[in-house]
């Protein structure tokens, strides 16, 4: 009997070890995908002299990228399923690491588009793929520790982002902003090759082109119609016109993949009621986070005249509590349950959103730290247990089709999440009759309440979880178990 257990033992570590190496490598190409949507803010200006162009056109950079990911993320399964696992995702990377060297190189404006839609392509293959990598390279008991470490990158980057770019592009060139993608994706490249396996459907489904464009043009005529919002002088003739597309497309989206089987999304996943809760009131959170990091910069050095270096430092409080967060986050989950969690955490980090409403020029820098500090502990422990509740319950053979629809509900909440900042903060210039250019600090203020409510709203579907949810894996459920049956067996197993 030793033999065969020292064989399994030796079997398991090699098993684990490659599951965190596949976690690792898939934590970098999130965060090399995450930190190029955020470090080009700051470069705005200086590329728009480079490409004699104004700065308010340089929007259109951004948003063709994120009008892609929303294109292309629906077919990234079909694609890992017909294709297999390791060829889409290095082939993701490769695509990805050499749109970066285009954007870098380019001479005018209209390239410079070009190379971002292909990096759009590559970031939507690239993410969701390689998040199906992880679910089925990674045991349920250690499925929330993967899946916090690969929610690292969307917590770090949106704070790295406007310091690192702030300096390459002072004191070097905003091209310089795209380089640090090349070494991490001929790495990624080379890792993804070696370490994941070429999985694949044996039956791929068929391509559904129909649901593709009408999901397609539906999201991208979302986020295209709420940029339009945002922007002063608005032009609701267009908003008009795209949100009425959008509706039209999106509507007959959902109509068309409940008909038909093999559709482009598979909304079966709705059915099971943690990825159900999560996609929806979890959606609610993350807009209103991924809001904070448009609005804060600006508050700082519009609202608080603060400089690029003072700003860019103070945003790194968040990060320091996201980093905090992490050494508690899976046992928070463990001793109080994902529903616990998500609904008092939920409360605390909109409460942390409201209290930004709090600061002026005259806040004390520890204060400032302080609240941001919180926020970043709070944002944390709510993106880590909402990310890994959505994929708690979901069956092995759904997990390609619910990676793709949580994919692109989560970028959809990212890009509306920046409209809705930029929205908020025309609806409180508004509301306050500051009709000129100027935006102060009122505004800003104003503008983070708006936000807040928005926050809020996202844990009422929390409420109606069962108090075991995703119990099989946090733990809660049976470290109950064992305490009321008086034995320690159970929790001694849990990671």
């Amino acid at each position: 009997m030793t033999a065969p257990e020292g064989l399994n033992t030796s079997a398991g570590s090699v098993r684990r070890s490659e599951s965190s190496s596949v976690t690792m490598l898939v934590a970098a190409t999130f965060f090399m995908e995450n930190l190029d949507g955020t470090i080009i803010a700051t470069a705005i200006p200086q590329m728009a002299r480079s490409f004699g162009t104004h700065a308010a056109d340089m929007s259109l950079g951004i948003t063709a990228y994120l009008l892609t990911l929303a294109v292309f993320i629906p077919i990234s399964g079909w694609t890992a399923d017909r294709f297999g696992l390791r060829r889409v995702f290095a082939s993701a990377i490769a695509l990805f690491t050499a749109a970066s060297v285009l954007c870098a190189i380019t001479g005018t404006f209209t390239e410079f588009v070009a190379a971002r839609i292909l990096q759009g392509i590559g970031g939507a293959m690239m993410v969701p793929v390689g998040r199906l990598a992880v679910l089925r390279t990674t045991p349920r008991e250690g499925l929330m520790r993967a899946i916090a470490i690969i929610t690292w990158p969307g917590l770090i980057a949106p704070v790295l982002g406007p310091p690192l770019g702030g300096f390459l592009t002072t004191y070097f060139s905003w091209r310089w902003i795209f380089y640090p993608n090349v070494p991490l994706g001929i790495i990624g490249v080379f890792v993804a090759l070696r370490l994941l396996e070429n999985a694949r459907e044996v039956a791929p489904r068929s391509f559904d082109i129909v649901g593709f464009i009408l999901c397609g043009v539906g999201c991208a005529s979302l986020l295209y119609a709420m940029e339009l919002v945002g922007r002063g002088g608005i032009p609701w003739a267009q908003v008009v016109l795209f949100l009425t597309l959008s509706a039209f497309c999106l509507v007959r989206a959902w109509l068309h993949l409940r008909r038909v089987q093999n559709g482009a999304i598979d909304l079966s996943s709705f059915k099971i009621k943690t990825f159900a809760v999560v996609m929806g009131g979890g959606s609610l959170f993350r807009i209103a986070i991924s809001a904070v990091p448009f609005l804060l910069p600006l508050m700082f050095q519009i609202g608080l005249g603060m400089n690029a270096f003072e700003s860019g430092l103070l945003t790194l409080a968040v990060f320091a509590g996201n980093l905090a967060m992490k050494l508690v986050t899976t046992r928070l989950v463990r001793r109080f349950g994902f529903r616990s969690v998500l609904l008092v955490n939920g409360v605390i980090g909109s409460a942390t959103v409201a209290m930004t409403s709090l600061l002026s020029a005259t806040t004390p820098t520890e204060m400032i730290f302080l609240i941001l500090f919180l926020g970043g502990l709070a944002r944390s422990l709510q993106f880590t247990a909402l990310n890994t509740l959505s994929f708690a319950d979901v069956p092995k053979s759904q997990l390609s089709a619910a990676t793709s629809l949580s994919s692109t509900i989560q970028q959809l909440g990212v890009g509306v999440g920046v409209a809705v900042g930029d929205i908020s903060l025309q609806l409180a210039r508004w509301l306050l009759g500051h009709n000129s250019d100027a935006v102060t600090a009122a505004d800003f203020q104003l503008a983070f309440l708006f936000v807040a409510a928005i926050g809020l709203l996202g844990i009422v579907d929390v409420v109606g979880l069962p108090r075991d949810a995703g119990a099989l894996v946090s733990g809660h459920r049976a470290r109950t178990t064992a305490t009321s049956n008086g034995r320690s067996g159970i929790t001694s197993r849990l990671p």
